[in-house]
């Protein structure tokens, strides 16, 4: 696989784990949304994998879900089709 791939596997993988942690804790995307003060519209794009969100991002979004980094991005190879 080259790294490109591998790149975009990563990014669908994580957008999958960010949808279902978010479903876990039964919060809406756009109330997730509201709590990472980020665009629904944005969001939705993370959880289909189409946008590369910067660290900045996935910290508030990591604040918005009440986890630490390390919960979001651990075993994300776990998260394929």
């Amino acid at each position: 696989m080259d790294k490109n791939n591998n790149f975009l596997k990563i990014q669908k993988n994580l957008g999958r784990k960010i949808r279902l942690l978010r479903q876990q804790k039964k919060i809406s995307q756009e109330e997730l949304a509201y709590l990472c003060a980020i665009n629904k519209n944005y969001l939705s794009d993370l959880e289909r994998g189409t946008r590369n969100p910067s660290l900045e991002m996935l910290n508030r979004i990591c604040i918005g879900l009440d986890i630490t980094f390390e919960d979001l991005v651990e075993e994300i190879d776990d998260y394929s089709n």
